[in-house]
């Protein structure tokens, strides 16, 4: 999921189509409190001429880009085990220390599908306080933003992939014809993408950050992983155990449930979420929803439903269903400082049948026209902002979840089991529910992902990381955080945010300076220690 670092109402998200729809920190030349003994041996032949460059830095171009931010790359084989197959550039951005600098710290802002580079323009201040000591980089992972950008296009087969991928009103009645869509939808997106659609997952990503530590002229990964990230940050410390710095991870991933459970769980926490936003609407004379609790939870399942049957027109041309208003409300549920803004873009829809404020909510847009061709070629040269596709951030979500999970049951099981999960997701949450379940099902038609995360991801022999779990998540559950410190081994040590929202680092004032404190001094909490809930910033 993307981290919700500022309260700015336009995101993206693991989010916006495999969940609701964060960034890794990069290597410095510092060490690490108790740094485990390298054990890595030099890349392969094939490999050396990726980890002999240096990035080369410039102001980034843009008009409402910050003056002092500066824009780089690295080139990275499209395939690693052919490294002699194709390249990709990957799209970087830095602030520059401002005191000693003692190395970088890379930051990845979780989806999976996020621009670091936009998310560091945007949020850069957040993260001004590591400058004291640290350039702070991001970068867009491979076949995101800048970076060989996937796409499902923009003809009319890529309408049916959004439309599968939203659930809605009679999406799922069908099991024969949803598969077929589903199967079709994977066809459409490989004939967008391109090569670069095969080497989307984490553990390719992971490899990406190394050399991107060595372009940086750091012996060790400084890192900074939020939501998505986390999970990044995981397969980077099992893939380059002695690499591994100062590893902060908020918002912590699964590395073992099937994303089947994981679509449950979320279902779970964004149904918790909207039931504190709506007591809290009702308490409102205003709220649109009116001032009964339960009747205001029940009038959000109205009015998803009947958008589902008749769309509001959308002053782009389109139309606004009941999917895209549950896909906002996720959004908006990020954070607890959105919620007024939520009521107030409720209140125009119920009011006047203006959808404009819920779709500031998303990162939405998926109908606009494409305006350059995704990945295709061996050779990926950075593209033009103006020609990131629209639909990347959900296409890059989607191609990541799927890349990373092995799980591919065949069509008769699906059948099978398709009504038991449509009630365990509707049990669930009525509002989120189906909408979870049809983006858990794109994976279908897809080559099976990678067993690596879940069988390999364990036991790491690193420095010992910070692990931050915030106990109202509805994104990752705190349990999550519980579950990988233990799976991870004694390198975890694990901060319990007893606060609301996605993350802590951006709300909690306890969780910003205990995570700045050890990446800047290497001064760790004690395993299990808390951050109130009062403490925000």
């Amino acid at each position: 999921m993307l981290a919700k670092l500022s309260t700015r109402s336009a995101t993206g998200g693991r989010c916006a189509l495999a969940g609701a729809a964060g960034l890794a920190l990069l290597g410095t030349g510092l060490l690490p409190p108790a740094a485990a003994p390298h054990r890595e041996s030099a890349p392969g032949p094939g490999l050396t001429r990726f980890y002999h460059q240096r990035v080369s830095w410039s102001a980034c171009r843009g008009e409402e880009v910050p003056k002092d931010l500066q824009c780089g790359k690295v080139t990275v084989p499209l395939d690693y085990a052919h490294p002699g197959a194709g390249t990709l550039d990957l799209a970087l951005s830095r602030y520059r220390a401002t005191g000693h600098r003692r190395g970088s710290v890379l930051l990845n802002f979780g989806g999976p599908g996020a621009s670091g580079v936009s998310e560091l323009a945007l949020g850069g201040k957040d993260f001004m306080g590591l400058t004291d000591e640290y350039d702070v980089v991001s970068f867009d992972p491979r076949g995101v933003g800048r970076s060989a950008p996937v796409s499902c296009g923009e003809d009319e087969g890529a309408d049916g992939v959004w439309e599968t991928a939203e659930g809605g009103t009679g999406v799922l009645d069908d099991p024969g014809t949803v598969l077929r869509r589903l199967r079709e939808a994977a066809a459409v997106c490989a004939r967008h993408s391109g090569p670069v659609l095969r080497h989307m997952g984490t553990v390719d990503a992971a490899r990406d950050l190394d050399v991107m530590r060595q372009a940086l002229g750091d012996d060790r990964l400084n890192y900074l992983g939020f939501s998505y990230g986390t999970r990044l940050g995981a397969v980077y410390a099992a893939e380059f155990p002695g690499k591994v710095g100062r590893m902060a991870l908020d918002g912590v991933d699964t590395l073992t449930e099937p994303l089947a459970e994981q679509g449950l769980a979320a279902a779970q926490g964004q149904q918790r979420a909207l039931e504190d936003f709506v007591d809290w609407c009702a308490r409102d004379i205003a709220c649109p929803l009116g001032q009964d609790p339960r009747s205001a939870r029940e009038e959000v399942v109205r009015l998803v439903r009947s958008l589902d049957e008749n769309p509001v027109p959308t002053d782009l041309g389109g139309a606004f269903s009941g999917q895209d208003l549950v896909g906002a409300i996720a959004q908006a549920l990020y954070s607890e400082e959105l919620w007024p803004s939520l009521e107030r873009a409720l209140s125009d829809l119920v009011g006047d049948g203006d959808s404009s404020g819920l779709r500031a909510f998303t990162s939405g847009g998926y109908a606009l026209p494409l305006r350059g061709r995704a990945g295709s070629g061996t050779g990926h040269r950075l593209v033009d902002e103006e020609d990131i596709p629209r639909d990347n951030l959900p296409a890059a979500l989607m191609a990541v979840d799927c890349a990373d999970d092995p799980d591919r049951p065949g069509a008769a099981r699906l059948t099978r089991d398709l009504d038991r999960l449509r009630a365990a997701y509707q049990h669930a949450s009525p509002v989120f529910g189906e909408y979870r379940l049809a983006q858990v099902l794109m994976c279908y038609g897809r080559p099976r992902g990678t067993d690596f995360i879940r069988k390999r991801v364990k036991d790491v022999d690193t420095a010992r990381m910070l692990l931050v779990g915030t106990r109202g998540d509805p994104a990752t559950p705190y349990r999550w955080t519980v579950e990988t410190a233990a799976r991870l081994g004694s390198a975890a040590v694990v901060l319990d945010n007893r606060g609301e929202g996605h993350t802590g680092y951006g709300s909690s004032r306890c969780v910003h300076r205990k995570v700045d404190a050890f990446l800047l001094y290497g001064a760790l909490p004690p395993d299990g220690s808390s951050c109130g809930a009062e403490e925000k910033r």
